[in-house]
Protein backbone atom coordinates (compact mmCIF):
# COMPACT_ATOMS: atom_id res chain seq x y z
CA UNK A 1 0.00 0.00 0.00
CA UNK A 2 1.65 3.24 -1.15
CA UNK A 3 1.79 6.49 0.72
CA UNK A 4 -0.97 8.04 -1.41
CA UNK A 5 -3.42 5.22 -0.71
CA UNK A 6 -2.91 4.79 3.03
CA UNK A 7 -6.18 4.27 4.83
CA UNK A 8 -6.98 6.62 7.68
CA UNK A 9 -8.04 4.94 10.93
CA UNK A 10 -9.82 7.33 13.27
CA UNK A 11 -10.23 7.20 17.04
CA UNK A 12 -13.70 5.66 16.86
CA UNK A 13 -12.40 2.70 14.88
CA UNK A 14 -9.44 2.28 17.22
CA UNK A 15 -11.79 2.16 20.18
CA UNK A 16 -13.96 -0.42 18.41
CA UNK A 17 -10.91 -2.60 17.77
CA UNK A 18 -9.80 -2.23 21.38
CA UNK A 19 -13.22 -3.25 22.73
CA UNK A 20 -13.12 -6.64 21.02
CA UNK A 21 -9.42 -7.46 20.93
CA UNK A 22 -8.81 -6.54 24.56
CA UNK A 23 -11.85 -8.58 25.61
CA UNK A 24 -13.67 -5.62 27.13
CA UNK A 25 -17.01 -5.53 25.30
CA UNK A 26 -19.56 -7.92 26.82
CA UNK A 27 -19.75 -10.37 23.90
CA UNK A 28 -15.94 -10.41 23.56
CA UNK A 29 -15.15 -11.37 27.14
CA UNK A 30 -12.97 -14.39 27.72
CA UNK A 31 -13.54 -17.79 29.29
CA UNK A 32 -10.13 -18.21 30.94
CA UNK A 33 -7.07 -16.39 32.24
CA UNK A 34 -5.06 -17.91 29.40
CA UNK A 35 -7.43 -16.39 26.84
CA UNK A 36 -7.09 -12.95 28.44
CA UNK A 37 -3.29 -13.12 28.50
CA UNK A 38 -3.16 -14.39 24.94
CA UNK A 39 -5.40 -11.58 23.73
CA UNK A 40 -3.35 -8.88 25.46
CA UNK A 41 0.10 -10.50 24.89
CA UNK A 42 1.28 -9.45 28.37
CA UNK A 43 -0.29 -8.53 31.71
CA UNK A 44 1.54 -5.98 33.84
CA UNK A 45 2.74 -7.79 36.97
CA UNK A 46 4.79 -5.21 38.88
CA UNK A 47 1.76 -5.04 41.15
CA UNK A 48 0.59 -8.66 41.65
CA UNK A 49 -3.02 -7.66 42.30
CA UNK A 50 -3.24 -5.92 38.91
CA UNK A 51 -2.86 -9.22 37.09
CA UNK A 52 -5.92 -10.67 38.82
CA UNK A 53 -7.93 -7.48 38.45
CA UNK A 54 -7.07 -7.25 34.75
CA UNK A 55 -8.25 -10.82 34.19
CA UNK A 56 -11.36 -10.30 36.30
CA UNK A 57 -12.40 -7.26 34.26
CA UNK A 58 -12.36 -9.35 31.07
CA UNK A 59 -13.72 -12.69 32.23
CA UNK A 60 -17.28 -13.59 31.30
CA UNK A 61 -19.00 -14.99 34.38
CA UNK A 62 -21.06 -17.47 32.40
CA UNK A 63 -17.97 -18.81 30.60
CA UNK A 64 -15.24 -18.34 33.22
CA UNK A 65 -16.55 -20.83 35.79
CA UNK A 66 -13.29 -20.87 37.79
CA UNK A 67 -13.35 -17.16 38.52
CA UNK A 68 -10.38 -14.78 38.21
CA UNK A 69 -8.41 -15.96 41.26
CA UNK A 70 -8.70 -19.74 40.95
CA UNK A 71 -8.29 -19.69 37.17
CA UNK A 72 -5.21 -17.49 37.19
CA UNK A 73 -3.57 -19.37 40.06
CA UNK A 74 -4.12 -22.65 38.23
CA UNK A 75 -2.58 -21.25 35.04
CA UNK A 76 0.42 -19.74 36.87
CA UNK A 77 1.24 -22.32 39.50
CA UNK A 78 -0.23 -25.67 38.43
CA UNK A 79 -0.56 -25.90 34.64
CA UNK A 80 2.21 -23.32 34.05
CA UNK A 81 0.44 -22.12 30.92
CA UNK A 82 1.25 -18.58 32.05
CA UNK A 83 4.65 -17.36 33.26
CA UNK A 84 5.62 -14.35 35.36
CA UNK A 85 8.94 -12.89 34.17
CA UNK A 86 10.77 -9.68 33.32
CA UNK A 87 10.07 -8.44 29.82
CA UNK A 88 9.69 -5.17 28.02
CA UNK A 89 11.15 -2.02 29.61
CA UNK A 90 12.77 -4.07 32.38
CA UNK A 91 9.26 -4.65 33.79
CA UNK A 92 7.60 -7.70 35.33
CA UNK A 93 4.79 -9.20 33.22
CA UNK A 94 2.71 -12.35 32.96
CA UNK A 95 3.03 -13.93 29.50
CA UNK A 96 1.57 -16.98 27.78
CA UNK A 97 4.27 -19.59 28.41
CA UNK A 98 4.49 -20.38 24.69
CA UNK A 99 5.63 -16.79 24.09
CA UNK A 100 8.40 -16.86 26.71
CA UNK A 101 11.25 -17.87 24.33
CA UNK A 102 10.47 -14.96 21.99
CA UNK A 103 10.27 -12.49 24.88
CA UNK A 104 13.52 -13.79 26.35
CA UNK A 105 15.42 -13.69 23.06
CA UNK A 106 14.13 -10.28 21.96
CA UNK A 107 14.12 -8.46 25.25
CA UNK A 108 14.99 -10.11 28.56
CA UNK A 109 18.27 -11.76 27.60
CA UNK A 110 20.07 -8.46 26.99
CA UNK A 111 18.69 -7.00 30.22
CA UNK A 112 19.80 -10.10 32.14
CA UNK A 113 23.32 -9.81 30.73
CA UNK A 114 23.54 -6.18 31.88
CA UNK A 115 22.20 -7.09 35.32
CA UNK A 116 24.79 -9.87 35.73
CA UNK A 117 27.59 -7.55 34.64
CA UNK A 118 26.50 -4.93 37.18
CA UNK A 119 26.22 -7.54 39.94
CA UNK A 120 29.75 -8.78 39.31
CA UNK A 121 31.03 -5.20 39.18
CA UNK A 122 29.40 -4.39 42.51
CA UNK A 123 30.76 -7.57 44.11
CA UNK A 124 34.29 -6.74 42.98
CA UNK A 125 34.05 -3.18 44.29
CA UNK A 126 32.20 -3.87 47.51
CA UNK A 127 33.44 -7.26 48.70
CA UNK A 128 36.11 -9.92 48.37
CA UNK A 129 33.84 -12.14 46.25
CA UNK A 130 34.65 -12.86 42.61
CA UNK A 131 33.08 -14.55 39.60
CA UNK A 132 34.18 -18.06 40.62
CA UNK A 133 32.68 -17.59 44.08
CA UNK A 134 29.41 -16.40 42.54
CA UNK A 135 29.30 -19.36 40.15
CA UNK A 136 29.68 -21.82 43.04
CA UNK A 137 26.97 -19.99 44.99
CA UNK A 138 24.62 -20.31 42.02
CA UNK A 139 25.39 -24.03 41.74
CA UNK A 140 24.54 -24.59 45.39
CA UNK A 141 21.38 -22.51 45.13
CA UNK A 142 20.09 -24.35 42.05
CA UNK A 143 20.90 -27.73 43.57
CA UNK A 144 18.98 -26.84 46.73
CA UNK A 145 16.03 -25.57 44.71
CA UNK A 146 15.98 -28.76 42.63
CA UNK A 147 15.64 -30.80 45.83
CA UNK A 148 12.98 -28.57 47.38
CA UNK A 149 11.01 -27.96 44.20
CA UNK A 150 9.96 -24.52 45.46
CA UNK A 151 11.30 -22.19 48.16
CA UNK A 152 11.35 -18.62 49.35
CA UNK A 153 14.48 -16.50 49.33
CA UNK A 154 14.65 -16.79 53.13
CA UNK A 155 14.42 -20.57 52.99
CA UNK A 156 17.18 -20.74 50.40
CA UNK A 157 19.30 -18.37 52.46
CA UNK A 158 18.93 -20.68 55.45
CA UNK A 159 20.06 -23.70 53.41
CA UNK A 160 22.80 -21.92 51.41
CA UNK A 161 24.64 -19.54 53.80
CA UNK A 162 26.51 -17.89 50.93
CA UNK A 163 23.24 -16.23 49.89
CA UNK A 164 23.33 -14.24 53.13
CA UNK A 165 26.71 -12.75 52.23
CA UNK A 166 26.76 -8.97 52.10
CA UNK A 167 28.57 -6.51 49.90
CA UNK A 168 28.66 -2.73 49.70
CA UNK A 169 26.31 -1.47 47.03
CA UNK A 170 26.96 1.82 45.21
CA UNK A 171 30.52 2.32 46.39
CA UNK A 172 31.39 6.00 46.18
CA UNK A 173 27.82 7.15 45.54
CA UNK A 174 25.00 8.55 47.68
CA UNK A 175 23.36 5.10 47.52
CA UNK A 176 26.35 3.40 49.16
CA UNK A 177 25.33 0.85 51.77
CA UNK A 178 25.35 -2.85 52.68
CA UNK A 179 23.17 -5.21 50.66
CA UNK A 180 22.50 -8.93 50.85
CA UNK A 181 23.27 -11.06 47.81
CA UNK A 182 20.15 -13.22 47.95
CA UNK A 183 17.40 -11.08 46.41
CA UNK A 184 19.62 -9.65 43.70
CA UNK A 185 21.01 -13.01 42.61
CA UNK A 186 17.54 -14.57 42.53
CA UNK A 187 16.38 -11.71 40.35
CA UNK A 188 19.26 -12.18 37.90
CA UNK A 189 18.67 -15.93 37.67
CA UNK A 190 14.99 -15.22 37.08
CA UNK A 191 15.81 -12.86 34.22
CA UNK A 192 18.10 -15.49 32.73
CA UNK A 193 15.21 -17.97 32.76
CA UNK A 194 16.97 -20.42 35.09
CA UNK A 195 14.38 -20.05 37.86
CA UNK A 196 10.83 -18.64 37.94
CA UNK A 197 8.53 -16.99 40.44
CA UNK A 198 6.08 -19.49 41.88
CA UNK A 199 3.18 -19.25 44.28
CA UNK A 200 3.33 -16.25 46.63
CA UNK A 201 3.28 -16.33 50.39
CA UNK A 202 -0.13 -15.26 51.57
CA UNK A 203 -2.99 -13.98 49.41
CA UNK A 204 -3.02 -13.30 45.68
CA UNK A 205 -2.12 -9.66 46.38
CA UNK A 206 1.27 -10.63 47.87
CA UNK A 207 4.56 -9.85 46.12
CA UNK A 208 6.64 -12.23 48.24
CA UNK A 209 7.04 -15.12 45.81
CA UNK A 210 8.52 -18.55 46.14
CA UNK A 211 11.04 -19.58 43.49
CA UNK A 212 11.09 -22.77 41.43
CA UNK A 213 13.38 -24.34 38.81
CA UNK A 214 12.17 -23.83 35.29
CA UNK A 215 12.88 -25.79 32.10
CA UNK A 216 14.12 -23.59 29.30
CA UNK A 217 13.12 -23.91 25.67
CA UNK A 218 15.66 -22.97 22.99
CA UNK A 219 15.45 -19.29 22.08
CA UNK A 220 14.52 -18.43 18.49
CA UNK A 221 16.86 -16.31 16.39
CA UNK A 222 16.86 -12.66 17.46
CA UNK A 223 15.20 -11.49 14.24
CA UNK A 224 12.44 -14.10 14.52
CA UNK A 225 11.88 -13.25 18.18
CA UNK A 226 11.52 -9.53 17.48
CA UNK A 227 9.15 -10.22 14.61
CA UNK A 228 7.03 -12.63 16.64
CA UNK A 229 6.56 -10.21 19.52
CA UNK A 230 5.64 -7.31 17.22
CA UNK A 231 3.26 -9.53 15.25
CA UNK A 232 1.47 -10.61 18.40
CA UNK A 233 1.27 -7.08 19.76
CA UNK A 234 -0.02 -5.49 16.56
CA UNK A 235 -2.69 -8.19 16.36
CA UNK A 236 -3.82 -7.13 19.83
CA UNK A 237 -3.16 -3.39 19.77
CA UNK A 238 -2.71 -2.23 16.18
CA UNK A 239 -2.71 0.30 14.73
CA UNK A 240 0.30 1.76 16.50
CA UNK A 241 3.13 4.10 15.65
CA UNK A 242 6.84 3.34 15.77
CA UNK A 243 6.98 5.49 18.90
CA UNK A 244 4.28 3.34 20.52
CA UNK A 245 6.18 0.16 19.70
CA UNK A 246 9.52 1.58 20.81
CA UNK A 247 7.97 2.63 24.12
CA UNK A 248 6.13 -0.67 24.69
CA UNK A 249 9.08 -2.93 23.83
CA UNK A 250 11.90 -0.77 25.16
CA UNK A 251 13.86 -1.57 21.98
CA UNK A 252 15.92 0.68 19.76
CA UNK A 253 13.95 2.21 16.90
CA UNK A 254 16.11 0.26 14.43
CA UNK A 255 14.93 -3.02 16.00
CA UNK A 256 11.31 -1.86 15.79
CA UNK A 257 11.68 -0.98 12.10
CA UNK A 258 13.34 -4.29 11.25
CA UNK A 259 10.55 -6.21 12.97
CA UNK A 260 7.85 -4.18 11.18
CA UNK A 261 9.55 -4.88 7.86
CA UNK A 262 9.93 -8.59 8.65
CA UNK A 263 6.19 -9.02 9.22
CA UNK A 264 5.21 -6.86 6.25
CA UNK A 265 3.33 -4.36 8.41
CA UNK A 266 1.12 -1.95 6.46
CA UNK A 267 1.27 1.81 7.11
CA UNK A 268 -1.95 3.66 7.90
CA UNK A 269 -2.74 7.24 8.88
CA UNK A 270 -3.54 8.08 12.51
CA UNK A 271 -4.25 11.42 14.17
CA UNK A 272 -0.71 11.43 15.57
CA UNK A 273 1.01 10.36 12.34
CA UNK A 274 1.90 7.13 10.58
CA UNK A 275 0.72 3.94 12.25
CA UNK A 276 1.12 0.27 11.38
CA UNK A 277 -1.19 -2.74 11.18
CA UNK A 278 -0.70 -6.33 10.14
CA UNK A 279 -1.03 -6.98 6.39
CA UNK A 280 -4.43 -8.67 6.81
CA UNK A 281 -5.76 -6.09 9.26
CA UNK A 282 -6.14 -2.95 7.15
CA UNK A 283 -9.92 -3.12 6.70
CA UNK A 284 -12.30 -1.82 9.40
CA UNK A 285 -13.99 -4.27 11.79
CA UNK A 286 -17.08 -5.89 10.28
CA UNK A 287 -19.12 -5.62 13.49
CA UNK A 288 -19.36 -2.73 15.94
CA UNK A 289 -19.25 -3.69 19.62
CA UNK A 290 -22.21 -3.01 21.85
CA UNK A 291 -21.84 -0.28 24.52
CA UNK A 292 -19.53 -1.43 27.30
CA UNK A 293 -18.08 -0.32 30.61
CA UNK A 294 -15.03 -1.55 32.51
CA UNK A 295 -13.17 -0.91 35.74
CA UNK A 296 -9.53 -1.54 34.91
CA UNK A 297 -6.77 -1.74 37.54
CA UNK A 298 -3.64 0.30 37.99
CA UNK A 299 -1.07 -0.53 35.28
CA UNK A 300 -3.68 -2.33 33.18
CA UNK A 301 -2.19 -3.33 29.79
CA UNK A 302 -4.94 -1.49 27.90
CA UNK A 303 -4.45 1.77 29.76
CA UNK A 304 -0.64 1.42 29.47
CA UNK A 305 -0.65 0.00 25.94
CA UNK A 306 0.44 3.01 23.89
CA UNK A 307 2.75 5.95 24.36
CA UNK A 308 0.28 8.29 22.68
CA UNK A 309 -2.99 8.07 24.62
CA UNK A 310 -5.08 11.08 23.65
CA UNK A 311 -7.46 8.94 21.58
CA UNK A 312 -8.68 7.21 24.74
CA UNK A 313 -7.59 9.43 27.66
CA UNK A 314 -8.44 13.11 27.94
CA UNK A 315 -5.18 15.03 28.63
CA UNK A 316 -7.05 16.98 31.31
CA UNK A 317 -7.38 13.77 33.34
CA UNK A 318 -3.68 12.95 33.55
CA UNK A 319 -2.88 14.78 36.76
CA UNK A 320 -5.61 12.83 38.58
CA UNK A 321 -5.04 9.40 37.01
CA UNK A 322 -1.24 9.13 36.73
CA UNK A 323 1.55 9.28 39.29
CA UNK A 324 4.69 11.35 38.75
CA UNK A 325 6.48 8.46 37.05
CA UNK A 326 3.76 7.95 34.44
CA UNK A 327 2.07 4.94 36.04
CA UNK A 328 -1.69 4.97 35.58
CA UNK A 329 -4.01 4.22 38.46
CA UNK A 330 -7.40 2.43 38.42
CA UNK A 331 -9.56 3.73 35.57
CA UNK A 332 -13.23 3.74 34.61
CA UNK A 333 -13.96 3.14 30.91
CA UNK A 334 -17.00 3.76 28.77
CA UNK A 335 -16.98 2.73 25.10
CA UNK A 336 -13.22 2.92 24.72
CA UNK A 337 -12.58 6.13 26.66
CA UNK A 338 -11.27 6.67 30.16
CA UNK A 339 -14.04 8.64 31.86
CA UNK A 340 -13.01 8.43 35.50
CA UNK A 341 -11.24 6.53 38.23
CA UNK A 342 -12.06 4.14 41.05
CA UNK A 343 -10.65 2.86 44.30
CA UNK A 344 -11.46 0.31 46.98
CA UNK A 345 -12.19 1.77 50.39
CA UNK A 346 -11.23 0.05 53.67
CA UNK A 347 -14.78 -1.30 54.07
CA UNK A 348 -14.59 -2.94 50.63
CA UNK A 349 -16.79 -0.39 48.87
CA UNK A 350 -15.79 0.41 45.28
CA UNK A 351 -15.79 4.19 45.00
CA UNK A 352 -16.13 5.65 41.48
CA UNK A 353 -15.71 9.19 40.21
CA UNK A 354 -16.49 10.37 36.69
CA UNK A 355 -14.23 13.12 35.40
CA UNK A 356 -15.36 16.06 33.30
CA UNK A 357 -13.50 17.37 30.31
CA UNK A 358 -11.53 19.74 32.54
CA UNK A 359 -10.29 16.90 34.79
CA UNK A 360 -12.80 17.68 37.54
CA UNK A 361 -15.83 15.68 38.62
CA UNK A 362 -18.03 17.75 36.32
CA UNK A 363 -20.50 15.98 34.09
CA UNK A 364 -22.15 16.52 30.75
CA UNK A 365 -22.04 14.37 27.64
CA UNK A 366 -18.68 15.62 26.34
CA UNK A 367 -15.34 13.82 26.19
CA UNK A 368 -15.23 13.28 29.95
CA UNK A 369 -18.94 13.38 30.71
CA UNK A 370 -21.21 10.34 30.67
CA UNK A 371 -24.94 9.72 30.72
CA UNK A 372 -27.32 7.45 32.58
CA UNK A 373 -26.57 4.36 30.49
CA UNK A 374 -22.87 4.64 31.22
CA UNK A 375 -23.37 5.24 34.92
CA UNK A 376 -25.64 2.22 35.22
CA UNK A 377 -23.15 0.03 33.34
CA UNK A 378 -20.25 1.23 35.49
CA UNK A 379 -22.20 0.56 38.69
CA UNK A 380 -22.90 -2.99 37.43
CA UNK A 381 -19.16 -3.48 36.87
CA UNK A 382 -18.39 -2.13 40.34
CA UNK A 383 -20.87 -4.60 41.83
CA UNK A 384 -19.33 -7.45 39.85
CA UNK A 385 -15.88 -6.47 41.10
CA UNK A 386 -17.08 -6.29 44.71
CA UNK A 387 -18.57 -9.75 44.31
CA UNK A 388 -15.45 -11.64 43.31
CA UNK A 389 -12.86 -9.64 45.31
CA UNK A 390 -14.81 -10.35 48.50
CA UNK A 391 -12.95 -9.68 51.73
CA UNK A 392 -9.59 -8.97 50.04
CA UNK A 393 -8.42 -5.36 50.18
CA UNK A 394 -6.42 -4.05 47.24
CA UNK A 395 -4.14 -1.00 47.40
CA UNK A 396 -2.19 -0.22 44.21
CA UNK A 397 1.55 -0.24 44.58
CA UNK A 398 1.78 3.08 42.75
CA UNK A 399 -0.68 5.52 44.30
CA UNK A 400 -2.25 8.22 42.14
CA UNK A 401 -3.99 11.40 43.33
CA UNK A 402 -7.54 10.31 42.48
CA UNK A 403 -7.09 6.80 43.88
CA UNK A 404 -5.76 8.18 47.17
CA UNK A 405 -8.66 10.58 47.45
CA UNK A 406 -11.34 8.00 46.67
CA UNK A 407 -9.88 5.34 48.96
CA UNK A 408 -9.54 7.76 51.85
CA UNK A 409 -5.84 7.02 52.07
Amino acid sequence: MGTHTRRRIDADERRARLAVRHRLAGAARASSAEEVAGALVALHATDPASVFLAVGARLAEERGAEGPVAGLERALYEDRTLTRMHGMRHTLFVFPTALVPAVHASTTRDVAARERTMLLRDLRKGSEYDEAWLAETERLLLAELAVRGEATGAELGGAVPRLRAQYVYGVGTRQEGPQSLSSRLLRVLGMEGRIARGRPQGAWTSSRFRWAPTPRQPDPADEDAHAELVRRWLAASGPATEADLKWWTGWKVTDVRKALAAIGAEPVELAEGTGHVLPDDVDPPSVSPEPWAALLPALDPTAMGWQYRDWYTDPAHRAALFDRSGNIGPTVWWNGRVVGGWAQRPDGEIAVRFLGGDGTGGGGEGVGGVGREAKAAVEAEAERLRGWVGAVRVTPRFRTPLERELSGG
